[in-house]
């Protein structure tokens, strides 16, 4: 077993991991409600960039609130996954494959 050689590719991933994470503030995830009226984008890091709430929301605040909760929701839901498959993609092709080490980027 190459110690030295497995821990210089260890950082190489680390160095990788992180600069994916950087990269993913500029992966825009779009969604909006099914009738368009409320829209968000946010970050495959989960940063909200913008939120667009139609006029005939604005009269029915509990509507307004369903609406909110079931579009960030779901927008979350999408930056996670695609968040998760990037760093994923880095780890399982550069990491040494290191006894225990499976979870380390969990």
């Amino acid at each position: 077993m190459d110690l030295m050689g497995m821990m210089g590719k260890l950082r190489d991933t680390q160095q990788k991991i992180e600069e994916t994470k950087k990269r993913l503030d500029s992966v825009l995830i779009d969604e909006q409600s099914s009738d368009g009226l409320f829209k968000v984008t946010l970050t495959a890091n989960n940063q909200v960039k913008s939120v667009t709430i139609d006029d005939a929301l604005l009269g029915d605040k509990e509507q307004l609130e369903d609406y909110i909760i079931l579009v960030m929701n779901k927008a979350i839901e999408k930056a996670i996954k695609v968040n998760q498959a990037e760093l994923d993609a880095v780890a399982k092709v550069d990491m040494p494959m290191i006894p225990g080490m499976e979870d380390m980027f969990k």
